[in-house]
């Protein structure tokens, strides 16, 4: 009699990186526009975006879910 082996799926980085799934499983993303060209915009611009945002389409947050299938099992992933 064989064992099988079970192999574990490969994460795509850029895609843990970039996301991360809230504890009722919604994934959210950090908003666009932070990096740079912040002094023309106003304080309360520069606040909301702090905050972040999620992923609205189910079929976008099933692909995520799919390139990083650990990404709501461990959270070892940046929030910001």
């Amino acid at each position: 009699m064989t064992k099988l082996k079970k192999y574990k799926q490969k994460t795509h980085k850029s895609t843990a990186k970039r996301f991360r799934v809230t504890g009722s499983g919604i994934v959210v993303r950090t908003k666009q526009g932070k990096s740079h060209f912040r002094r023309r915009r106003s304080s309360r611009l520069k606040r909301q975006l702090d905050k972040l945002t999620g992923i609205s389409s189910a079929k976008i947050s099933r692909k995520i879910k799919k390139l990083a299938p650990y990404l709501s099992k461990y959270r070892q992933n940046p929030g910001r």
